[in-house]
């Protein structure tokens, strides 16, 4: 058996930016990144990852403008486009030649184009509550792009809330998401910055503003037929009303070898009852070993 060793803080520097990190297990054991949610951040990954570290050496970044990472470029926007790249920017500066994928949400869309357009550098891909990103209608796209431009001219001015101290920001995210304190305090330990008055959100506002372009569902569909490698979907049930049962059989039916667990629980199910979502995970790879793939499995 691996040995067990403490969750360490590491940083990883890409050529455009600095991210931080969360790692467990073994370095010696096969790799998994892991790639949280929308303005969460590595501590999604808190509660699950210790489940899976005897058999996954395991990095849970920061994603650009979350958590502890560094934001992007004064005038920049965060472009879903740009995600896979950084992704594939943090494989390059692990080392990490082949790697296993975990996603949660945003995590989960970034890793589905990431597992298509890659496949040769993906050997299992773990989604929790995504498969692809958000669509918009073609004829909603004029509309989409002014909003974006109206909140990009306005965000500058926005002045920032002020939390007095931890409990109250905890309060907020617990009512924002519907999530348990212990949940909402392992995502807020680690999305807080101090300023004078109290505390802010560390996550770049710009995170915020809404997406100058997104892909249509024809589009979506068109890159998830790319995914040849296992794959596994674990859906909270009942369903998030963003991912309808309708649309997301449409693109369950695009991806060659996959598997879909549904179980009860909320959107952060990995984080809120992470056991059954930790026993998906090993009975999935468990029956999709890849030949050459070393992954250790319980007996």
């Amino acid at each position: 058996m691996a040995k067990t060793l403490p969750v360490r803080e590491i940083e990883v520097a890409l050529p455009h930016l600095r991210l931080a990190a969360r790692a467990w297990g073994d370095p010696a054991l096969p790799r998994l990144l892991a790639v949280h949610g929308w303005l969460d951040n590595a501590a999604s990954f808190d509660r699950l990852a210790p489940l899976l570290c005897q058999h996954f050496h395991i990095v849970a970044i920061d994603l650009p403008g979350h958590g502890r990472s560094g934001w992007r470029a004064p005038g920049a926007w965060y472009h879903f486009v740009d995600s896979p790249g950084d992704l594939l920017a943090v494989a390059d500066a692990l080392g990490w030649e082949r790697f296993s994928l975990l996603g949660h949400s945003l995590g989960g869309a970034i890793a589905s184009v990431f597992a298509a357009a890659c496949p040769q550098r993906v050997e299992h891909l773990l989604l929790i509550e995504a498969l692809g990103p958000l669509a918009a209608e073609t004829g909603q796209s004029l509309v989409q792009l002014q909003r974006a431009l109206a909140e990009r001219r306005d965000v500058v001015a926005k002045a920032l809330r002020v939390f007095a101290d931890e409990n109250e920001a905890i309060a907020a995210r617990m009512k924002a998401n519907g999530l348990s304190r212990d949940a909402a305090t392992a995502l807020v330990a680690r999305g807080l910055k101090p300023v004078p008055g109290g505390f802010n959100w560390s996550s770049d506002p710009r995170l915020t503003l809404a997406s100058p372009q997104r892909y249509t569902e024809d589009q979506i569909l068109a890159i998830l037929c790319g995914i040849h490698v296992p794959a596994l979907l674990i859906l909270a049930q009942p369903e998030a009303p963003y991912l309808r049962r309708e649309m997301i059989e449409r693109r369950i039916a695009q991806v060659a070898d996959i598997h879909v667990v549904r179980l009860h629980g909320s959107h952060h199910l990995h984080l809120e009852d992470p056991q059954p979502v930790a026993d998906a995970i090993l009975d999935f790879v468990a029956s999709r070993i890849i030949p050459g793939s070393s992954v250790p499995v319980p007996p």
